[in-house]
């Protein structure tokens, strides 16, 4: 997954024609970072990601993550149907 956000946010980065060394300084990161981060490595920050995306645009996509959390909305519902029977 960490590969496909990469690549995704390199496809974003080239769309808005965009270079490296472009979106890393405005970013406020080294090259190397931004480099990682389209690689999918796991080891950059999550404030790299968040000001990349903000770069491209798409910090509104970084809201998004576990915003409709199905699975959780279900084990919370077993939770409060099990407490009727208590």
């Amino acid at each position: 997954m960490l590969e496909q956000l990469g690549e995704n946010i390199k496809l974003a980065r080239k769309r808005r024609n965009l270079t490296t060394i472009q979106v890393a300084e405005r970013a406020n990161i080294s090259r190397n970072t931004l480099y990682l981060l389209e690689k999918g490595n796991g080891s950059t920050s999550i404030g790299a990601l968040f000001s990349v995306l903000r770069v491209l645009g798409l910090q509104d996509d970084f809201l998004k993550l576990a915003a409709d959390d199905v699975l959780g909305r279900k084990l919370q519902d077993l939770g409060l149907l099990g407490n009727e029977y208590k």
